[in-house]
């Protein structure tokens, strides 16, 4: 049974939140404020956390990144503002989704299980073998792993599937929902914003300038590509 994590300051929010989960058949903890929360998450180790943004002692933006710098738990934030900041913000941080409050039981619980979905496959042992080498990045699907310039690049999971989806066809635009599809599956239903946000991830991490990158470009209209061996002048 999985366990679930909710930190949430509104009481009547918490109890019908827990109503409706444990009736789904979870396990679920709550605390009211976020230092409560992420003293629960590292204690009890919940497979997935639901965490307002705003809370007491402890805001849910800092919980957040706290949280993500010693676990790769999935975080979906609940904010009641719904403002584009908030959601940008949140995931920059580490979340992997958001629910804009008021929500329903059914559109949480389809989030809850598509985040767990994705870390029962991110956990299953690689089949087969691939090494993708672009330039100085080069990308190991066996081992999870990728190195630019010999030193290791640390990724997270979310990330090194989508460069993987990239690196698969050097040269080749990819569409926004291809990568989407490829990489979130294709019951997704967050924002496609979320794409966004990791490609900034996996340029910071990868280019030697984010803000002219060569690796990883934009293609207007369409979505991404990663670059060719012979467009790299390293």
């Amino acid at each position: 049974m999985p366990t679930i994590l909710l930190v949430e300051d509104d009481e009547l929010i918490v109890d019908s939140v827990r109503y409706g989960l444990e009736q789904t058949g979870y396990q679920v903890l709550t605390a009211l404020d976020g230092a409560t929360g992420l003293a629960l998450a590292r204690e009890k180790k919940p497979d997935i956390v639901l965490l307002d943004v705003m809370l007491p002692v402890m805001d849910g933006f800092q919980v957040c990144r706290t949280l993500r710098g010693e676990s790769k738990v999935p975080i979906i934030m609940l904010t009641a503002r719904g403002e584009e900041p908030d959601k940008v913000i949140g995931l920059e941080l580490g979340a992997d989704d958001y629910v804009v409050k008021p929500f329903g039981m059914r559109e949480l619980v389809a989030r809850i299980r598509a985040q767990l979905r994705r870390t029962e496959l991110e956990s299953e042992p690689a089949r087969g073998s691939q090494t993708v080498h672009v330039g100085a990045v080069t990308l190991d699907v066996d081992q999870h792993q990728v190195i630019k310039a010999g030193k290791a690049v640390e990724l997270r999971p979310k990330e090194f599937d989508l460069l993987a989806a990239l690196m698969s066809q050097p040269g080749h635009a990819f569409e926004r929902e291809e990568l989407l599809d490829a990489v979130w599956g294709i019951d997704w239903i967050g924002d496609t914003r979320t794409l966004d946000v990791h490609i900034r991830r996996l340029r910071k991490a990868l280019e030697d300038n984010p803000s002219d990158p060569r690796y990883i470009s934009t293609v207007r209209g369409r979505g991404y590509r990663f670059a060719r061996n012979d467009e790299i002048r390293d």
